[in-house]
């Protein structure tokens, strides 16, 4: 068994990682950067290491940086955790070099199952059934509109190295095939560094169902079981669930299977996610393998009674697994609600900011995963999650309620969080009869009914004054000042009159008029139009990224740009503006 194991992530993941390391005896190494010193992994962990500046770059994704650290630190393996460089084969090759164990899947699968073009196709030769698409990268986009025509629109467009929801976009006409190829082509170099993309036929409502995979290095292989992640915004994941609404005990059989057959077929080990999507015919298809611990393992866990992290950890040690298939049983009910720092009545844009009041809930069958602490700074340089709340219950109906309950339970200050979205969902018609919600979530009306009410004006604050007095205590004198409100002429202290509201000017890029104000913290990733353009509301303005997402900023009326004060790279604030836009 390992005695140190560094843990080369942040946030939720780490902090969870490092409480599996003390559990089992091993001391940990957290790895951190200039803007997480005080994040809460760093101070729970044995041993932790400056890496670097904040950007993930010259950090979290400096292999070179991070290889230094595991040599002076002593750590005789590394977990990855999920993002960053949990599925990067060189990195799990750089490792093996140095002597050091990966704790994840060998080289040889995480390139298998990184490239989703090589793994479709693997996967087809398998006799694992595929979402029909190309097997084979689209070089062109002369290329992908013939290819389109074959498949039939809607299409989906993919990075052939994404994940998480990155790099993919949708064409549901021909006029929007461009947009989309260049778009996904543009987030698979950017996330990825690998611009080569494949077309599937997009299903237009399909639920995402995936399993969950164990397999150690003695050839056992087993599943826990199936989830599902159907409510999703911009094909990231908000809410999961297990076991999955529409699953019966026939259907799990059949895509546990495809899911331990997909895993052997490239000889993995480890934890490990096939993720799919189930018709509502029945028809279930591969999507893609994810060769890492996935955020919402939690709801496996709590079904399963199974510590996945756990069982990553011992299995990377060359222990087998201590079950097998006839061992797993599912009991009850699970769901995970993302507490992002987002606000969907805008929807859901980044909200970065500090935790300035953080109470988790708690009782029976409530678990919080969480990375932050009263004080924590979320920061748009990562990944807007604040904590996972998952809750436990005999089934679906009371594990909503008790959902409810954990949600009101949930104190967050200073920064917008997804909260108040999750009560919504969790009230909501289409929840209670198992749906994906999209009609909701892509709602833009119904995302405003969320908006946090408007503060009360808050009260003028009295004058403080600075008075001298001489006391005595216990026989001995002293000169104290004291500082206090003014007294009225009667001597009274005054009453505070309501606090007048300032008056702001519209250069901070205030919405309205012919401003269009930035609606986010972030960096601009790309410019679309030039001084002089005519444009039509709606139009793509610029794309601003912004905790680890891309954000398109659509005109807010027709007319012509008039003033253009940002260019590509540059960083902006929350009411900064874009661009000036004069009726034409």
């Amino acid at each position: 068994m390992f005695t140190r194991v560094l843990v080369a992530n942040r946030g939720e993941i780490a902090v969870r990682v490092i409480r599996a390391l003390d559990e089992l005896g091993i001391e940990s190494v957290a790895v951190y950067s200039e803007a997480d010193r005080e994040a809460q992994h760093v101070q729970r962990a044995t041993h932790a290491y400056l890496l670097g500046p904040g950007p993930a770059a010259e950090s979290y994704l400096n292999v070179d940086k991070l290889l230094e650290v595991i040599e002076e630190s002593g750590a005789e393996a590394v977990h990855p955790g999920y993002g960053f460089l949990a599925e990067n084969a060189a990195f799990a090759r750089r490792l093996e070099e140095a002597g050091v164990t990966f704790i994840g899947p060998p080289a040889s699968a995480i390139e298998a199952m990184g490239s989703k073009t090589k793994a479709r196709e693997l996967m087809q030769d398998a006799g694992v059934p595929i979402v029909p698409g190309t097997t084979d990268p689209v070089e062109s986009l002369e290329d992908a509109e013939r290819i389109a025509e074959d498949i039939g629109y809607p299409v989906a467009v993919k990075a052939a190295g994404g994940g998480g929801g990155k790099g993919f976009r949708v064409a549901l006409e021909p006029d929007k095939l461009k947009d989309a190829f260049e778009g996904a082509a543009r987030e698979g170099e950017k996330f990825f560094s690998d611009a080569t993309v494949y077309l599937e036929r997009y299903l237009p409502d399909p639920r995402h169902v995936e399993v969950q995979v164990l397999a150690d290095g003695h050839g056992n292989v087993v599943h826990l079981g199936e989830r599902d992640c159907s409510i999703q915004r911009r094909h990231q994941k908000l809410i999961e669930e297990s076991p999955a609404p529409l699953v019966d005990a026939e259907l799990r059989a059949r895509i546990g299977e495809i899911a331990v057959e997909a895993a052997r077929a490239v000889d993995y080990r480890g934890a490990g996610t096939i993720e799919g999507l189930l018709s509502d015919e029945g028809e279930y298809f591969f999507l893609e393998m994810n060769t890492r611990v996935q955020v919402e393992h939690c709801v496996t866990e709590e079904v399963t009674g199974v510590d996945i992290v756990r069982e990553q950890i011992l299995v990377a040690a060359g222990e087998p697994l201590s079950f097998g298939q006839d061992d797993i049983r599912w009991h009850g009910h699970a769901i995970e609600c993302r507490i992002n720092a987002e606000d969907a009545a805008r929807n859901f844009a980044p909200a970065p900011g500090t935790v300035t009041h953080y109470r988790e809930p708690s009782g029976p069958g409530v678990r919080v995963d969480s990375g932050v602490l009263s004080g924590s700074e979320i920061t748009p340089l990562y990944d807007p999650m604040v904590a996972k709340l998952i809750v436990w219950d005999a089934d679906r109906e009371r594990a909503t309620r008790r959902m409810a309950r954990a949600l009101k339970e949930f104190e967050i200050e200073g920064v917008r969080t997804l909260i108040p979205f999750h009560k919504a969902i969790m009230a909501s018609e289409q929840w209670a009869k198992g749906e994906t919600c999209r009609d909701l979530i892509e709602d833009k009306e119904w995302l405003k009914t969320l908006a946090a009410p408007k503060p009360e004006p808050a009260a003028e604050e009295a004058e403080v004054v600075a008075r001298d007095y001489v006391v005595e205590v216990s026989g001995k004198r002293f000169q104290v000042t004291v500082h206090g409100e003014a007294a009225a002429s009667n001597g009274a202290a005054p009453k505070a009159a309501p606090k007048k509201r300032e008056r702001k000017g519209s250069s901070g890029g205030g919405g309205g008029g012919d401003t269009l104000a930035s609606p986010m913290q972030g960096n601009v990733f790309k410019v679309l139009v030039e001084p002089g353009a005519q444009v039509e509301a709606g139009a793509l303005i610029c794309i601003i990224e912004a905790m680890k997402m891309e954000n398109e900023i659509t005109a807010h009326k027709a007319g012509t740009i008039a003033e253009l004060p940002i260019s590509e790279g540059a960083a902006v604030k929350s009411g900064d503006t874009l661009a000036v836009i004069k009726d034409a």
